[in-house]
């Protein structure tokens, strides 16, 4: 990313997050990357994982969500639901390149930035603030 976007003598670096609000709609997500690009937006920012590598896919009480808006969900359903699958990374981060936005991701394990790296190289991560602590990621990120 170039340095002189995040200087005090610029305006707002304005990231736009795509996450799950694609709602599991390729078209949905492409469509989000035109409607930050018209709303001012700098970057857009994926989220890289797979469920399997954050949580157990199980329907125990201690991995269901007993409050707010996702009360009643286990959470690799959740995660599941609101994941990007990474077969879209590479085209949205075209669509991205197409509207002059930065793309980049918050990546959840190695293996989402050994896949980043490969498949959009990416100019910067946003690093989960529960993930301060996975060293193994930070050390694969700050390579």
């Amino acid at each position: 990313m170039n340095s002189n976007l995040t200087s005090s003598d610029q305006a707002p670096f304005i990231v736009a997050e795509l996450s799950g609000n694609h709602g599991g709609s390729l078209k949905k997500a492409l469509e989000l990357v035109d409607a930050a690009k018209i709303s001012g937006a700098h970057a857009i920012k994926l989220q890289t994982y797979k469920p399997e590598t954050i949580t157990v896919n199980s329907k125990d009480d201690r991995f269901l969500i007993k409050e707010g808006l996702w009360r009643g969900k286990y959470l690799h359903d959740l995660y599941h639901e609101a994941m990007t699958p990474w077969e879209w990374h590479s085209e949205i981060a075209r669509k991205a390149k197409e509207n002059e936005l930065v793309c980049f991701s918050s990546p959840f394990d190695e293996t989402a930035v050994d896949f980043l790296e490969q498949e959009i190289s990416p100019s910067l991560y946003k690093i989960a603030s529960f993930e301060l602590n996975h060293f193994p990621l930070l050390k694969k990120v700050a390579a």
